[in-house]
C-alpha cells in the first residue's frame, strides 16, 4: 500500500495523528505500507527545526516506510500562498510516489491512499496509482475548496472559484473508492458527483494515549495559577475556520466571573491576532500547544470544551479535536447550526449555540459552569458516545472490510 499525503506525526493534532494511526494499523494487519509525506510544519506553519534544510529524508517508523518530501511553508498562508503549498506537496510528491509504482510487479502497491488536504494530491496518486495498476482510495479530511471560499481565502464569485470547483469534483471523481469522516461530508461527496456506491464513512477516532489524567491535571492547575476556577478550554489550531475569535468575545462579557477561565492552547495563523483581543482580559490564558504526554492531563484538567465553528464551514470539515474532546467525558459547548454533522456529534453531549452569537455562548457557558449536576450527566454521554462512534478499534476494520482486506487480522485499539 502506498500513502500520500501532506501531513504525518510528529505534528500534533489535525490530520498528522490520524495518518500516522491509520498507516501503523495497516501495517498491525499485515500490509506492507509506504508513506509519502511533506516534512511536518503544522500547526505553526514552519517546517520543525529537527526536519528543515536538505531535501527529501527516508526513513522507517513502527513498520512504516516513510518519504519526507520538502514543500513550501509560507509563514502567513494567505489564499495564493496556501495554493503554492499545496502544489508544492503535489510536484515534490511525484516522482517518489512513482519510484514506488514503477518497481517490480511484485512490490508494486496495489493500493494507492490519498489524503486531502491537499486535492492536488489527487492527481499525483491517481497517476502512481495507473502506473502501478493499482485501486485509488481518496479520503477526504475537508473540502478545502469550500473551505477557502467559506473564510473569504478565495472569491466565491470569481472565475478562480469556479475552476477549483470543477477540478474538485474531477478530481474526487477519481477514486475507486472514497471516504469522509460524516454522513453529512459523504453526502456532500455525493451531491459532487461520486458515484453513491464508492462513497463509505470512515471516522477520525479518539486517541487512546490521552487517557483521562487526574494528578497531572492538578499540576496543570498549579502551573497555570488556575486554582478552583472553572475552566473553559480550548485546544487546537487557531486558524480562520475556526471562528476562535469568538471566544474572547464570550470571555469578555463574563469578565465579572471570578470563578470562571477560558484557556486556549493553540497555535497557527491568527495565533497572534487572538493575542492582540484577548490582551486586558485577565479571565483569558493563552498557551502554546501541549505536547502529547501532557494531553490526557490538559483534557482532564477542563471543566468543560470550547469547539467554535464559523457557519460557512458547516458540514465542509467535522473537527477532529472533537473526538478527544468526548473521550474525556467532559461536556462540550460548540457553536454550529442544527441539522450540521457537528450539532448532531455534540447534542445531547453538551450545549449548542448559534455560529456568531457570542453572547449566546456566554450564556451556556456560564449555565454549565453553574450545573456541576449537568455537567457530569452531559460528560458521561460524551464519554459513551465516544466509545459508541469513535473507537479505533471499530473505525479501522469496517475501512479495511469496505475495502476488501477482511480477511487480514484486524488491528487493536
Amino acid at each position: 500500500m502506498l500513502i500520500v499525503g501532506i501531513n504525518y506525526a510528529p505534528e500534533p493534532v489535525g490530520i498528522g495523528p490520524y495518518t500516522q494511526g491509520l498507516a501503523e494499523a495497516l501495517v498491525e494487519a499485515g500490509a506492507e505500507v509506504q508513506a509519502v509525506v511533506a516534512k511536518p510544519y503544522y500547526p505553526q506553519w514552519r517546517t520543525y527545526p529537527a526536519y528543515a534544510g536538505g531535501g527529501r529524508q527516508h526513513g522507517e517508523e513502527h513498520g512504516v516506510k516513510l518519504t519526507r518530501c520538502p514543500i513550501y511553508v509560507p509563514a502567513e498562508p494567505s489564499g495564493l500562498k496556501r495554493i503554492v503549498h499545496l502544489a508544492s506537496f503535489a510536484l515534490s510528491a511525484l516522482p517518489f510516489a512513482l519510484r514506488a509504482a514503477l518497481r517490480p510487479k511484485a512490490e508494486r502497491p496495489e493500493l494507492v491512499l490519498v489524503l486531502a488536504p491537499a486535492l492536488l494530491s489527487v492527481f499525483t496518486a491517481w497517476l502512481a496509482a495507473k502506473v502501478a495498476g493499482a485501486r485509488l482510495w481518496i479520503h477526504v479530511q475537508d473540502f478545502e475548496v469550500e473551505a477557502a471560499l467559506a473564510t473569504g481565502l478565495m472569491d466565491q464569485r470569481g472565475l478562480p472559484a469556479r475552476l477549483a470547483r470543477w477540478l474538485e469534483a474531477r478530481l474526487l471523481r477519481l477514486g475507486d473508492k472514497v471516504s469522509t469522516i460524516s454522513p453529512q461530508m459523504c453526502a456532500k461527496l455525493r451531491e459532487k458527483g461520486v458515484a453513491p456506491e464508492r462513497v463509505f464513512e470512515m471516522r477520525n477516532w479518539s486517541d487512546a494515549r490521552f487517557a483521562p489524567d487526574p494528578a497531572g491535571a492538578e499540576a496543570i492547575r498549579a502551573e497555570w495559577g488556575l486554582g478552583n476556577r472553572k475552566v473553559a478550554l480550548y485546544s487546537g489550531n487557531v486558524a480562520r475556520k475556526q471562528g476562535i475569535e469568538i471566544l474572547v468575545e464570550a470571555a469578555r462579557r463574563l469578565q465579572h466571573r471570578s470563578d470562571l477561565a477560558f484557556v486556549i492552547c493553540g497555535e497557527g495563523p491568527n495565533r497572534a491576532e487572538l493575542e492582540r483581543l484577548a490582551a486586558g482580559l485577565d479571565n483569558v490564558q493563552l498557551h502554546d500547544l501541549q505536547v502529547s504526554e501532557r494531553m490526557g492531563a490538559m483534557l482532564t484538567m477542563a471543566d468543560l470544551h470550547l469547539l467554535p465553528q464559523i457557519a460557512g464551514a458547516a458540514d465542509l470539515v467535522l473537527p477532529s479535536k472533537l473526538t478527544n474532546m468526548l473521550a474525556s467525558g467532559r461536556p462540550v459547548v460548540a457553536t454550529t447550526e442544527p441539522g450540521t454533522g457537528l450539532y448532531d456529534e455534540v447534542d445531547g453531549c453538551g450545549a449548542v449555540t448559534p455560529p456568531g452569537d457570542a453572547e449566546a455562548l456566554a450564556a451556556a457557558i456560564a449555565q454549565l459552569a453553574d450545573d456541576p449536576d449537568r455537567r457530569a450527566l452531559l460528560g458521561a454521554a460524551a464519554r459513551e458516545r465516544a466509545a459508541e462512534r469513535w473507537s479505533k478499534a471499530a473505525i479501522i476494520p469496517r475501512a479495511l472490510g469496505e475495502l476488501g482486506y477482511w480477511e487480514l487480522p484486524q488491528p487493536s485499539s
